[in-house]
Order: structure tokens, then sequence, then C-alpha cells
């Protein structure tokens, strides 16, 4: 039933597009005859009825019968180009109104001129000499009264006439109608870009003012109490912090450059982290004092660069909201690799200590972030309370088909990556 729909959508499309073309080969279909029998029976002009009434010798009638069926073809030809030079079908009608007193073919003409062709004064010209020659014409070469002509030049020209105008009009009326959406379409583009970039760079100088800023007073405070610290516990944990303060805002200042559009910035190229980096996020985990139980069961087999990112983040989300909301607490994180698909599992205990009494602000994103990120390799995620008390967190992503050798994967979560972070 869809194909059938769209086949007619496309056939209606394609007849919609020609149908000026269709009209054209219409009227010239219609033309031909008429002005075939105007030029073969018609008494008026120095023409008329030429076919009909030719008398002498047999090359005078064949010639004289040749112009009946050419002359039609001539102007039937025209018919084709009305819309492109409407001129050429104006100046034929007007010949065939004089030589043959054919008033049907300059009605066909008055039309298209004035739907095609936007010079007014040459229509009114052209059309008051019409008019006028077709009331003379009538009311001399044969016995039709003045009056009986004016109303068959009303009724042949007149009335085309003005359907013609009221086309045209209309018709440059929807022109002038499609370009001026066209037109508040690209402003309004337009503005939502300037927008857009408005936004970035709001954005952009609330990161340096406010995280940047932060970040730059914590790396200060923990470079003087590594230098000023006679615990080597903690010494290394503000070594530490240290150094990652300095990665966070090594990282911040490109996403910065990003966000500013700025011509020498560019987003940060490091390789984005997959399973083999685990082992050193586990180990900067317990060098802050978390106790990390790290398991890894089932065969591992190569998985898809994406799989790996979405497993790492996995565990890197659920290390830091343990850390945010458990201090102290024991995690334990597991990786199992199934047939077909991989297990990610972190739990964590209730701190020790009870919650604490002024956690890290968070935004709420992250597992929602991390549900997106889930989401676009087809896996699930499931994270909530325990029955025994603290908080679990598992993702269960399909293993898919790992890369061969040279083959780069497309990297579809960099949107998400933005959003697990909080």
């Amino acid at each position: 039933m869809e194909q059938q729909d769209g086949a007619a959508r496309t056939w209606r499309e394609r007849w919609w597009a020609r149908r000026h073309r269709a009209a054209d080969w219409t009227l010239a279909a219609m033309a031909y005859p008429w002005i075939a029998l105007m030029v073969a029976v018609a008494p008026a002009g120095p023409l008329g009825g030429t076919a009909m009434q030719a008398s002498g010798s047999m090359p005078r009638v064949l010639s004289m019968a040749a112009l009946t069926f050419l002359v039609p073809a001539g102007v039937a030809a025209l018919v084709l180009v009305r819309r492109t030079r409407p001129g050429l079908l104006m100046a034929a009608s007007a010949a065939l109104l004089l030589c043959v007193g054919d008033f049907g073919t300059p009605g066909l003409a008055l039309f298209s001129y004035a739907a095609w062709n936007e010079n007014r004064r040459s229509l009114a010209a052209w059309a008051v000499g019409l008019m006028g020659a077709s009331i003379a014409q009538f009311s001399l070469a044969s016995a039709v009264v003045p009056g009986a002509a004016v109303m068959l030049v009303l009724v042949f020209q007149a009335m085309p006439l003005t359907v013609g105008l009221w086309v045209g009009t209309r018709r440059e009326l929807i022109a002038n109608l499609h370009e001026r959406a066209e037109r508040l379409e690209r402003e309004q583009h337009l503005l939502a870009d300037q927008a857009i970039t408005a936004e970035r760079t709001r954005i952009a100088r609330e990161m340096h003012d406010v995280v940047a800023h932060r970040v730059s007073l914590m790396v200060l405070h923990a470079g003087g109490l590594e230098v000023s610290a006679a615990d080597e516990r903690t010494v290394a944990t503000a070594g530490l912090i240290r150094t990652t303060g300095r990665e966070a805002l090594a990282e911040l200042r490109g996403i910065l450059g990003v966000l500013r559009e700025e011509p020498d910035a560019a987003a940060p190229t490091a390789p984005q982290p997959v399973l083999a980096d685990l082992a050193r996020l586990i180990g900067e985990w317990r060098r802050a004092g978390t106790p990390v139980d790290w398991r890894v069961s089932g065969t591992p087999a190569p998985l898809p660069a994406q799989t790996e990112r979405t497993a790492y983040r996995t565990v890197q989300e659920a290390l830091t909201n343990a850390g945010k909301h458990a201090p102290g607490g024991a995690v334990r994180v597991e990786l199992e690799h199934r047939p077909g698909e991989l297990a990610v599992t972190v739990d964590n205990e209730d701190p020790p200590d009870g919650p604490p009494a002024d956690p890290p602000p968070g935004s709420g994103y992250g597992l929602a972030g991390l549900r997106e990120r889930l989401a676009l390799i087809g896996g699930t995620l499931a994270a909530g309370p325990r029955p025994g008390g603290g908080w679990r967190v598992r993702a269960v992503m399909p293993a898919g088909r790992a890369p061969e050798s040279g083959e780069r994967e497309p990297d579809k979560d960099s949107g998400a990556e933005r959003a697990t972070q909080r």
C-alpha cells in the first residue's frame, strides 16, 4: 500500500511539474483544426477561402491547398512556445486576423501574452489594435452589425485577455510569496545560527569564569599541599589531585576553544578511553582512597570500539556516583563476557561513616546520558538501590562485530560523551 501511495504521489508530482507543457500541446492540437478551417472557408481577408475557392491551373490549386495546411502547422508550432515567446504568437494571430478573418486565435494570443509577459504597455497596444481590427473586419467583410461584432470581440478576445491577466497576476503573486517564504526561512536560519553562537559563547564564558577558575584553584592548593605535607599518603593524594586537575584544565581549554569557534582551536584529539584504560581508572580511584574490587569473567573477545567506550563510561560514571554519595564505601566492578554481549556491573556499599553531610552537587544527567549512550548501541541500563543496602549500576550491551584491521568505526557517541559527565 505504501509503495502504491508513493508511486501515485510521484506520478502526481511529475504531472504537476509538466502541466504547462501538456497545456501547450493540448492548445496546439486544438488550434490546428480551427486555423485550418478558418483558412479554408473564411471569406474575410485576401487569403480567405483559398482552398475552397481556388481556381485555375492544378499547381495553383495544389499550392493553395498546401498553404491551407502549412499555415495552421506553423501557428500551432508557435503555440508551443507561447510561454517563452508570446510575441510571436501575437504577431501570427494578427496576420491571421487581417488575412483570413480569424477571430479565435487572437484570443489565445492575448491570453498567453497577458499570462506570461509582464510588459503591460505592449499588451495594451496589442489588445486595442487586435480588437479594433476585429470589429472593423467583421463590419466591412460581412453583414454582421457592429453591435454583434463588438459582442464577438468581447467573448472571443476580451474575456481571454481578462482571464490571462488574472492568471498572470496570480502566478506573480505566488512567485513573490514563495520568494518571501524562502527569504524568511533563510533569515530564520541565520537568526538561529546567531542565537546558537551567542549561547555557545555564553556557555564558554561561564565555564571559563566558574569551572576553570575553580579547577585552577584546586590545582594550586593541591600543589601547595604536595610540597608542604609530611605524610607520604597525603603527598601522593595531593599529587594525584594536581595531575588530574591539570589534565581536566587541558581538556577544558580545548572544549572552550571549540565552543567559541576560534580559528586556531580544535576539538581534543586524544584517543577515547576503552576497556584497556580501566586499570588506570580503577588505580586512580584506589589511590584516592576508594576500595575497588575489579573482576573479569568469561572469555574476552574483540569488541567494537563504541562498545568498549560505553563500558568504560559506565564504570567511570558509577565510580563517580559512588565517590559522591558513598565516600569510603567498598565498590565491586565486574565485567562479564558472554556470547554476543558484555555485562558491566558496579556495586557500591554504604559509606562506613554514613551519608555525607554535604555531598558534592550533581547535575542529575549522568545516568540519563548513560542510558542514551547505551540506547545508541542497543544496550540496556538498570540502576537503583540494592536490597541489602548500597547502589547497583548494571549495563548490558551487545558485543556486535569488532572492526577488522584498518577499518575505522565511526564515532557515534560524541554527542552523548558530554551528557554523561556530571
